[in-house]
């Protein structure tokens, strides 16, 4: 009992530095702990509702028509009353209204009577949806009646016909999130689908079938079977355990990134939590040193300090479980949009569990130096004599246990060896980067002869024992500066895709022109462009390596699992240069040869001479890389990943597209004209693309910036506990000057100074930092022009300076209270 007491009263006596020890252990779980419930919540959400996510039981996709052996199982099985199934084509398509010379691009989702075999297509009228798709008719979202002015009953232009708007979709099972979409949904009924006049060779058509089976116990086996007899390479068998939702890969990889978020934000929370112990224990200086005056032993101190350290660990694990689950209810606003409207958010046992265990192992890493530096302690420090801390051998152990930790906690949170291990180097440079400028600044700021005696005492301030400027200082300048970064990209992107589209870009791209029509279609256009032929293929093998399809897959970027658009010639493009051969193709090689962009090296590693299988409309090619071609412009102009010799493709089914820049004001004028007359061409106008895209950036942005502001809130939780942990010697400087005749103002004024340094130097290392990542981002990875922002920038520099000040200001209030007369009454023994 006597322990128990002699705890209670040493957390009594230092309460405040308490507190600020508890907030800084909520702080390194309340985001990896709600993001890891919000994300069971959503996969459990996911998984329950699999099967209305899909549609269907089994789910069937290709990019091309489905091939015979397919269809002639499918139909046996159908004839069997093993499973139902109904056929979904969806692609993109300029529709018309008929009143008025107003065009839109549309997602086509043409149906055939049984869709949706699960859950529910909800139309504004409340009516069945297979009682609303009737031939003749068409069902639309809100979105397009608004944008070409039409109701209810009015006919639309799709295709070759003209269809009555009967009914406005609402929500559709299959597509629950409609955030990415390049146009508004438009149902046509499958009975309809020869009048469309829309799908002719090598168009981009996305072929569905779903099934429905009669037996739940038969549905992997019957899955199985259709497997066999698919083209693997291009027809994907998947049950709706296995078929992977558009949904749900973004949810994964936007997941993985906020957790490197917060394990950053744990990391400097961590910091924190150290520098709160050390100003608690600080604070408790001089009974420890009673206590060793009367004979205690270091370990029995320890012990009772670990008593404390219990005791404010298990406090601060509640508080974060707490507001991890108040945070989880914050994350569907957040993720509004993004996230399908069913998601369920359930407390996860699971993420309570791995929350006490991730608080207890942190506050044990965290306070372990703090813990043993009490060794340091000699019984002279009853007299309030400052002590440096000595660099023992422990602190470099601790150190790499606390690296190995980190290390550990990236792969176990986004389990990819890779990835971790880059963003791990990512950090560590990052921190060691602000940590060389810190340490260059703080030299700079200390060799200074300042005559001014309220900036020699506020420089005089950043360097006094036991102060954390350094720490500080580099916490607030990693966190600000993966802020400031995020801001500058987004902005730069902003300004070259939405607010100024690169005037040298094309703003309108035609899909689908058949070769027949390329003559006809020039004309139309009244100007000179460049027709890039088409053709779909996929890869089989490298150097007569299969491909592992699903291994392809699980890859976050592109892969080479996927199908690819093809084209043939015999020049480079403009934007184009060679990298790596002698020429696009090499005259001393027979067979067929490949071209390929630099981008696919990223995905597998290749060399002049290796060969790729293709599957090319079915048929098996083997081609030669000939050369490595890199791009040398911006991304909006059109670019292939293959480039073929003319003879190897020329004769394959293929489409054209062209591309071209014009005014906006004549672009509705054109694009109806186009329709008009050639339906299956689908023109996408990109002005109104990136604007799309443009919202999306912006929250997704909202959401990184949120849970980084947590990593900026540990900063600032630092610079509360440097200014705890050194209340002594700033009680001594504000009393000393108040005896030497200094008014408050000028006592209030130096502290002032001093956080004003701190933040000053905090913002403009990370100002700095993030100038040069963003530069990087936006000139190497996404290839557009940059703009400093010089003041938005300076404005983001100014506002944290602010706050930092503020927050340091707020925490030496009782420093500025304490009475002169109390102070030196207390110490007149010394």
């Amino acid at each position: 009992m006597s322990e128990i007491r002699l705890v209670r009263r040493q957390i009594a006596s230092s309460g405040q530095q308490s507190v600020l020890f508890v907030l800084c252990v909520a702080l390194s779980l309340v985001t990896l702990v709600s993001l890891g419930g919000f994300s069971r919540s959503v996969h459990s959400s996911f998984l329950k509702d699999a099967r209305q996510l899909h549609a269907a039981d089994i789910i069937i996709h290709s990019h091309s028509p489905f091939s015979a052996p397919l269809l002639k199982e499918l139909a046996s099985l159908e004839q069997q009353k093993v499973l139902e199934r109904s056929r979904v084509y969806e692609f993109y398509s300029v529709v018309r209204s008929t009143q008025q010379d107003a065009s839109l691009l549309a997602n086509l989702k043409v149906v055939e009577p049984g869709y949706p075999f699960y859950g529910t297509v909800e139309l504004a009228s409340g009516r069945p949806f297979r009682e609303a798709m009737t031939p003749g008719t068409v069902i639309v979202e809100q979105a397009l009646l608004d944008r070409l002015h039409l109701r209810l009953g009015d006919r639309l232009h799709v295709g070759s016909s003209v269809f009555v708007i009967s009914d406005v979709v609402l929500v559709e099972p299959d597509r629950p999130v409609q955030f990415f979409s390049l146009g508004p949904r438009v149902f046509v009924p499958a009975a309809d689908l020869d009048r469309l006049d829309l799908m002719g060779k090598g168009s981009r058509v996305n072929y569905t079938i779903l099934a429905k089976v009669t037996d739940q116990n038969d549905l992997d086996r019957i899955a199985a079977r259709l497997a066999s007899v698919s083209l693997r390479d291009r027809e994907r068998v998947d049950t709706f355990r296995t078929a992977g939702s558009g949904v749900k890969r973004f949810f994964d990889n936007f997941l993985f990134f906020l957790n490197l978020i917060g394990i950053f934000t744990l990391l400097l929370a961590g910091i924190g939590i150290q520098s709160s112990l050390t100003a608690f224990l600080k604070e408790q200086e001089r009974t420890i040193a009673i206590m060793k005056a009367l004979g205690a032993q270091s370990r029995f101190i320890i012990q009772n300090y670990l008593g404390v350290v219990a005791v404010l660990g298990l406090a601060g694990t509640l508080l974060g479980l707490g507001a991890s689950f108040l945070l989880e209810r914050i994350l569907p606003g957040l993720f509004r949009g993004l996230l399908p409207a069913s998601v369920e958010l359930t407390i996860s046992l699971a993420a309570v569990t791995e929350g006490v265990i991730l608080g207890l192992v942190v506050v044990v890493l965290f306070t372990l130096l703090p813990l043993v530096r009490l060794k340091e302690v000699r019984p002279r420090a009853i007299f309030g004599k400052e002590e440096q801390p000595g660099q023992a051998r422990s602190t470099w152990v601790l150190s790499a246990v606390v690296i190995i930790f980190f290390l550990a906690m990236v792969l176990w949170r986004i389990q990819e060896v890779k990835s971790g291990l880059l963003f791990v180097l990512g950090v560590g440079l990052l921190i060691i980067v602000s940590l060389l400028i810190a340490i260059g600044v703080l030299r700079l700021l200390r060799a200074l002869r300042i005559n001014n005696l309220m900036m020699r005492q506020a420089l005089k301030g950043l360097f006094r024992p036991r102060n954390a400027t350094l720490p500080v200082i580099v916490t607030l300048s990693a966190s600000l500066a993966v802020i400031f970064s995020i801001t500058l990209v987004e902005k730069n992107l902003d300004a070259t895709f939405v607010r100024s589209y690169p005037p040298d870009s094309p703003n309108l791209f035609f899909l689908d022109v058949q070769p027949d029509q390329k003559e006809a279609f020039a004309k139309e256009l009244g100007r000179e462009t460049t027709f890039y032929p088409v053709v779909r293929g996929t890869v089989l093998a490298i150097n007569s390596e299969q491909i592992d399809r699903e291994e392809e897959r699980k890859k976050r970027g592109d892969n080479l699992a996927r199908e690819f658009n093809l084209t043939y010639r015999e020049a480079l493009l403009d934007d184009e240069r060679i990298i790596s051969g002698k020429g696009l193709f090499r005259r001393d090689w027979s067979g067929p040869q490949v071209s390929v962009l630099d981008t696919v090296l990223e995905m597998r590693d290749l060399k002049i001479g290796d060969t790729i299988t293709f599957r090319i409309q079915g048929v098996p090619v083997d081609a030669r890389v000939s050369s490595i071609r890199t791009r040398t412009r911006a991304s909006l102009q059109p670019f292939f990943y293959f480039v073929f010799q003319d003879q190897v493709l020329k004769d394959a089914p293929q489409t054209l597209f062209t591309a071209l820049r014009l005014e906006k004001e004549r672009i509705a004028l054109l694009q109806n004209r186009i329709v008009a007359r050639f339906p299956n061409v689908s023109v996408i106008d990109v002005t109104e693309t990136v604007t799309v895209f443009a919202k999306i950036m912006s929250r997704l942005s909202l959401i990184v910036n949120f849970f980084t502001l947590f990593s900026v809130v540990a900063g600032l939780l630092i610079i509360v506990s440097s200014v705890f942990a050194t209340r002594y010697t700033r009680v001594q400087e504000a009393v000393f000057f108040t005896i030497l005749g200094a008014r408050g103002r000028f006592i209030r004024a130096v502290f002032g100074i001093e956080n004003l340094l701190i933040g000053l130097a905090s913002s403009f290392i990370a100002l700095a930092l993030s100038q040069a990542t963003s530069w990087i981002i936006c000139r190497r990875v996404l290839d557009v022009a940059y703009t400093p922002f010089v003041g938005m920038s300076l404005f983001m520099a100014l506002a944290t300076t602010l706050i930092v000040i503020v927050v340091g200001l707020g925490a030496s209030v009782p420093v500025l209270r304490k009475k002169p007369a109390a102070f030196l009454r207390e110490h007149a023994e010394e």
